[in-house]
């Protein structure tokens, strides 16, 4: 092929290499150029043009690159396009990509103008997406170079092809430990049915059940009974030895432990393991969230069919950091004091600020003023007990009869700050010491605040990672910032050593790589009702 610049008279059927604006357009590159083009050339005073000429041996661009695309066709994959030096492979089923890299390697090699990109090894696809593309860098190439390129595929198997995801029976095991909510149980449950069904399954069967080896073993010969091929044990505490409560159950319902442990973060205590062709998946509390996670790449292999070995797990450490580890303002060190090792979930408690004097509410108490036909301050507790904080303390100051009155039979923990009226800053220290020590953070939320939903909390909780750079979570409606705010534990002791009334929100500003905004449709995250006509105004809103 000949590249370079040749005068406009010289070049009827040559490719344009760079695009020319005219007044009356654009001669756009890779045209071939007719007999017109070059008039049109001509009459605005353009005398010469960058261009490609195919010589005896060249093909085209297009013509070569679903050449060789079609040489990868696999059944699942047909090739398409052909066109600006492009053709595609796009999946007809949904599963995962196998592709066989030292091929691929050896299709680059053979020259610098063919190029052939594909998604990484396993990952997952769905029907319609692209797998792999092939681009020819110049406007031409040799067809010896093409052909070559096609020998080295058809020498074997197809070196892109998918492995469709097959149906499959997956049984679902949640073990319970007191204290363990119900809305972790739901979350886990909406997450897992998400996964499944990106592989078009669903959970075909879900129990819960004691975290105990004689309970966890029943519900597995259960499973086994209803001839499930996958079970999913999603334990409410970690598995961190072989002899643990889940793998000492699998062994007991006359399993065989496989392999422990993953190089994959989120995801190193997973355990795998099988009863007679029923593969066992031992998830760490981590797999609540919908995030990637190691079990992922696993289960997916399952789904579509593959034999997963101790050694396809050992090797999934490159690329397994799944995580993002961005500079912290502590040390990894410091995190774990915050957050142990062995918790592999965060326990988010909250603390409900209820204790102000309401000077600007007027003679009435306004956490016990009724919005919809009941006390403020209940609509905002209620919120954070049917998220998945855990526990909620609730701060009194200001006629706390009155307001523990309007809370009774709730599930809150009472505080009292004798100093509520010194400001909100002595209220915030009391709500924050009265939290568990095992608490990796806490939803700092306010009692004037009734229209903020559980869905609000549970989306700070969710997005909510110190490791990965999100150690303060706050809610965003319309790019303005609200309330409330998840605080992780490492600034505990710089809130608790605020003093007059204000709360925390400076040190948003002093840890600014640390924040997580979320953002809600709920405006409700920027109301505060602290006044009768405020009140009134939210009231007309209904």
């Amino acid at each position: 092929m000949k590249f370079g610049t040749i005068a406009v008279g010289d070049a009827s059927g040559s490719i344009l290499a760079h695009s020319v604006r005219l007044r009356g357009g654009v001669l756009r590159k890779g045209r071939t150029l007719d007999n017109d083009d070059l008039q049109t050339l001509v009459l605005a005073g353009i005398n010469s043009v960058t261009v490609a000429q195919l010589e005896s041996g060249d093909i085209d661009e297009n013509t070569a690159a679903l050449k060789i695309a079609e040489a990868l066709n696999a059944t699942d994959m047909p090739a398409s396009g052909g066109r600006t030096g492009r053709a595609n492979l796009r999946s007809s089923t949904s599963g995962i990509v196998l592709i066989d890299e030292e091929i691929i390697h050896r299709i680059n090699a053979v020259d610098e103008a063919i190029t052939l990109s594909t998604l990484p090894p396993y990952a997952p696809i769905k029907k319609g997406e692209v797998a792999a593309t092939v681009k020819i860098i110049t406007f031409g190439v040799a067809v010896t170079t093409v052909g070559q390129c096609v020998s080295i595929i058809q020498a074997g198997l197809p070196p892109v092809r998918i492995a469709p995801f097959k149906p499959a029976k997956v049984g679902f095991i949640q073990t319970l430990l007191p204290g363990l909510k119900d809305s972790l149980l739901e979350k886990a449950t909406r997450s897992m049915s998400a996964r499944l069904a990106n592989m078009g399954l669903d959970i075909s069967i879900e129990t819960h059940c004691d975290h105990s080896e004689l309970e966890i073993s029943k519900s597995l010969k259960s499973l086994t009974a209803e001839s499930c091929n996958i079970a999913l044990v999603l334990g409410a505490s970690a598995i961190v030895d072989r002899r643990d409560v889940v793998p000492s159950a699998v062994v007991h319902a006359g399993g065989s432990i496989e392999h422990l442990g993953l190089p994959v973060d989120p995801g190193n205590l997973m355990l795998y393991a099988k009863i007679g062709t029923m593969r066992i998946l031992g998830l760490p509390g981590s797999a609540r969230s919908i995030r990637p996670h190691g079990f992922d790449w696993v289960l997916q292999r399952l789904v579509a069919g593959l034999d997963v070995t101790e050694n396809d797990l050992t090797r999934m450490g490159v690329g397994g950091l799944l995580k993002e580890m961005p500079g912290r303002p502590v040390s990894r060190e410091q995190d774990d004091e915050y957050w142990p090792p062995e918790v592999d979930f965060p326990k988010i408690g909250a603390v409900l600020l209820a204790a102000g004097q309401s000077r600007r509410m007027g003679p009435e108490n306004k956490m016990t003023v009724e919005i919809d036909g009941k006390p403020m301050v209940e609509h905002s507790v209620r919120a954070l007990i049917e998220s998945t904080a855990v526990p909620v303390v609730v701060v009194l100051g200001h006629e706390p009869e009155e307001v523990e009155k309007a809370l009774s039979g709730m599930d809150v923990t009472f505080v009292l700050n004798p100093n509520y009226a010194k400001g909100l800053s002595t209220s915030l220290r009391v709500g924050l010491a009265a939290l568990p020590t095992d608490c990796t953070g806490a939803v700092v939320s306010l009692g004037d605040m009734p229209s903020v939903t559980k869905s609000d909390i549970n989306s700070l909780i969710e997005a909510f990672d110190p490791v990965s750079g999100h150690s303060i979570c706050v809610p965003t409606h319309d790019g303005k910032r609200g309330n409330p705010v998840l605080w992780a534990r490492r600034y505990f002791d710089d809130m608790s050593s605020v003093e007059g009334d204000v709360g925390a929100r400076h040190l948003i500003g002093e840890n600014a790589d640390q924040v997580c905004e979320v953002a809600t449709s709920n405006s409700g995250i920027l109301i505060d009702l602290d006044t009768p006509d405020a009140v009134a105004k939210h009231t007309r809103k209904q």
